[in-house]
């Protein structure tokens, strides 16, 4: 039965009083989308104009995902008049259906569903048996043969396509009669075949589980629309898994027992006893694992069983690499040269570390010389004849490790080697890395599943370095790899604090670091005349920010600093939301740096549109095309015949289907989480109040420092200032740290 609201003002009343209110009668319209005339991509309200069947054309507002122009659509609802746009009707609920019109039936040919038929034989097709042509090729398609052309292996080719795509038709119809948009409605008929509907049908939260893009609260919907009780427990385990998702979403491995409970309950709004029976069930099918702990207090961490294995793993490779007796290796001072004896003891200490033990790490913020000690370590390793092999979690970070050493280095991903096929890793514990001295870079980025399969393909005996700053936000994948290592207490350590580059009166770098160590930073202009890399602009008012923020980007600092506004400069935003949040700025600097062209091909996916010459972002990993979350590209060719695009990234030109477009954001604004291990000329960040809930002291500080060599701060006193207070930022739930305690490794001989 619909659901009608349930504010008294909302309903129609009779004699004024509120129990006297009638349901509006449900009437129905049948007929194809002429235009689509408004559509929200937030909540799927649309406005469109539908051909009925007696000619009659019919404005159709409400909530109707995935609809588009030339679909044939039958709604529910009830007719309404509007005081500014007249008669419309009101829709409730609707679905597709196969087209009833001449018009409708060519186009619906022609669109590639049937082999064999184009333009030219859809034409044929309906030109013979007009608005009987569906019918013809349901019951007697033996009478295509009446069509000059169409001979009887065509006719068998038509015949096994029309009967196979029968089943899809009925299931496309139930699909998208649950709201399902047409493309996520392929998705499902491509991932479950013939028995889509009826996996719909049996266990809807399987969709959220199984396919990107459906999501718990989607599935939620569709089970209640198909008559799935509120305490079945397959809502409740799915509803239990998906709490616990979102703890991961957070960047946590795991959740205490109480935390879960009450958010699963906020959920699924169910009593206690029906919240235990869906853990129950979670925990008996192996989707959530709990582990008893007894400190700081008893209680019971539960686990996604990936990241338990994952966490697992992670924790037993390096205590192996701990144990495993490494034989130091002697320093090759007369072959350092100078400059090694230039670096301070710390440095010193980092590179000797690494050559006398098998497992160190090296911290500290920008300027201090992490890069310096990174090429002395390799200069000594090839000095000695060792094989080198170099690492960061990003292609910009592997490129530049290696203009700082002169030695190739890879992504993590392409270190490990992706077999497509076996849809693993070929490096793991069977087939491991082949090196005496292994760096990663940027070790802040690791998070717990990438380092597991990274360090089961560490052999024991390798010698391993990480490097990165433990001041930086955390990965943006679960876990506190970098932090948790530093806190179990048996890897030796090094932390580089004096700042080299303040010396060449970087401002960046000062600033950076007075942020990190809870100071405001110098807002004040340069005291010395020309150019310099920081500039603060004061700027209350967020659409002023914004429209200062374009002005900077297309004008100022390409004419002053000679950066190319798309592939040097970057603005960083802490939120995607708002008038200087991502969305909105990548609209607006997407109109301003690459507007609308004859020459330039566009398409749109949802609410997305990209078109050739776009930055774009890949946030997703995907393994097939050798492309990872967070690499920037271009958009190099769109081509809407074969409905392809292509983008340059830095590992090479990558193919997509336009539909495959979901793994890309317009990149000319991100967030500063997404901009971790990566470094850019110029890079801008707005400072605004209205992003208060992510105004972190590690999250500013993170932004000031991808800046190379031009930073500017754009918003307010205020909200810098909160930014700059709160060191607060939330602890990530892990047990890593608790699975490394043990005693400190004796060093090596």
């Amino acid at each position: 039965m619909t659901d009608f609201p349930q504010d008294k003002d909302a309903l129609p009343l009779v004699n004024d009083q509120a129990e006297d209110f009638v349901l509006p009668v449900l009437h129905s319209v049948r007929g194809e989308i002429l235009r689509l005339v408004y559509s929200n991509p937030d909540n799927q309200y649309a406005v469109v104009r539908l051909r009925t069947g007696d000619l009659l054309d019919v404005t159709l507002v409400g909530v109707m995902p995935g609809v588009m122009e030339g679909q044939d659509i039958e709604a529910q609802g009830h007719w309404e008049n509007h005081k500014d746009h007249g008669r419309q009707f009101r829709v409730v609920t609707f679905h597709a259906v196969l087209p009833t019109t001449e018009d409708g039936i060519r186009r619906y040919l022609a669109s590639g569903i049937l082999p064999g038929i184009g333009d030219v034989y859809a034409d044929k097709i309906v030109k013979k048996f007009g608005a009987d042509a569906i019918r013809i090729l349901d019951t007697c398609s033996d009478r295509l043969r009446e069509i000059p052309g169409i001979g009887k292996k065509r006719i068998a080719e038509i015949r096994g396509a029309w009967q196979k795509t029968h089943a899809e038709r009925e299931t496309l119809i139930f699909l998208q009669g649950l709201g399902l948009s047409p493309g996520l409605c392929s998705r499902i008929i491509a991932k479950y075949a013939a028995g889509a509907a009826e996996t719909v049908r049996r266990n809807p939260y399987r969709l959220a589980a199984e396919l990107d893009g459906i999501g718990f609260l989607s599935a939620d919907r569709i089970a209640a629309s198909l008559g799935i009780a509120p305490d079945s427990p397959l809502r409740l385990c799915a509803g239990m898994i998906y709490a616990l998702d979102d703890f991961t979403q957070q960047g946590h491995t795991c959740c205490p027992r109480p935390a879960l409970l009450e958010a699963a309950e906020k959920l699924l709004h169910v009593p206690p006893e029906a919240l235990e029976k869906g853990l129950e069930v979670a925990i008996a099918e192996n989707k959530i694992v709990p582990e008893p702990v007894l400190a700081p207090e008893p209680t019971v961490m539960l686990y996604p069983r990936r990241l338990r294995l994952a966490e697992m793993d992670l924790a037993g490779q390096i205590n192996v690499l701990l144990q495993h007796p490494s034989p130091a290796w002697p320093m090759p001072y007369t072959s350092l040269g100078n400059l090694y004896f230039r670096l301070n003891a710390a440095q010193r200490q980092a590179v000797e570390l690494a050559f006398s033990h098998p497992f160190s790490i090296v911290t500290g913020g920008p300027g201090v010389g992490k890069t310096t000690v990174v090429s002395q370590m390799v200069a000594a390793a090839i000095a000695l004849k060792k094989k080198i092999l170099l690492a960061a979690p990003t292609g910009r970070a592997a490129k530049r490790l290696t203009e700082a050493t002169k030695m190739e280095a890879a992504t993590i991903h392409r270190l490990l080697k992706w077999n497509v096929t076996a849809r693993a890793f070929d490096h793991d514990r069977d087939h491991p890395l082949r090196a005496d001295l292994l760096v990663i870079d940027e070790v802040s980025m690791l998070d717990t599943q990438l380092g597991a399969s990274l360090f089961q393909a560490i052999e024991p005996g390798t010698h391993v370095v990480l490097v990165g700053d433990k001041d930086q936000l955390p990965s943006v994948g679960p876990g506190a790899v970098l932090h948790d290592l530093i806190a179990c207490q048996r890897i030796p350590v090094t932390h580089l604090t004096e700042i080299y580059r303040q010396a060449d009166g970087s401002r960046i770098i000062t600033n950076a670091h007075a942020v990190n160590q809870g100071r405001m930073p110098d807002l004040r202009p340069a005291t010395t005349a020309g150019k310099t890399d920081f500039y603060w602009v004061e700027l209350d008012d967020p659409a002023r920010a914004a429209d200062m923020i374009a002005r900077l980007i297309a004008d100022r600092i390409p004419n002053v600093y000679g950066f190319n506004p798309i592939t040097e400069v970057q603005v960083l935003s802490p939120m995607r939301k708002g008038e200087c949040g991502t969305i909105a700025l990548n609209a607006k600097l997407q109109e301003m740096l690459n507007p609308d062209h004859p020459a330039k091909e566009s398409f749109a996916l949802g609410s997305r549109l990209f078109r050739t010459g776009d930055k774009v972002m890949q946030t997703a990993n995907n393994y097939d095309k050798g492309v990872f979350n967070g690499e920037l590209g271009q958009v190099l060719l769109v081509d809407n015949e074969t409905r392809k695009f292509t983008v340059q990234f830095d590992v090479g030109v990558v193919s997509y289907e336009q539909h495959e477009a979901d793994q890309l954001l317009l990149a000319y604004a991100v967030t500063v989480h997404k901009s971790q291990g990566s470094e850019f000329a110029a890079v801008i960040i707005p400072v605004l109040t209205q992003h208060f809930v992510m105004l972190q002291r590690n999250l500013l500080y993170t932004g000031m420092t991808r800046a190379k060599q031009l930073l500017i701060l754009v918003g307010s006193r205020r909200a810098l200032g909160i930014a700059v207070r709160n060191n607060t930022p939330m602890q990530r739930q892990t047990r890593l740290t608790q699975r490394l305690a043990g005693p400190a490794p004796a060093p090596s001989p």
